[in-house]
């Protein structure tokens, strides 16, 4: 299987996470807010895209501050 550059991993990483978390998130909001009754995959998949198309820029611009915040608090 073809890998990216190492280079990439500044993207790749908050890529991944941002789909994970937000799937996770969406569903258990989405649940929660429409009930077993109410709730479809449709419905979940649109909280979904709606929530990643905010998530990745967010991560992508304190994910600088993040690390800086980690390096502050841990010892190297």
């Amino acid at each position: 299987m073809p890998k990216f550059p190492a280079k990439a991993a500044g993207l790749i990483m908050p890529l991944l996470l941002s789909i994970l978390m937000t799937f996770i998130v969406s569903f258990v909001s989405t649940l929660k807010g429409l009930g077993i009754e109410g709730f479809t995959l449709i419905g979940w998949l649109s909280a979904w895209a709606l929530s990643w198309l905010i998530a990745f820029p967010t991560l992508l611009m304190v994910l600088p501050l993040v690390k800086k915040l980690t390096a502050y608090l841990v010892h190297s």
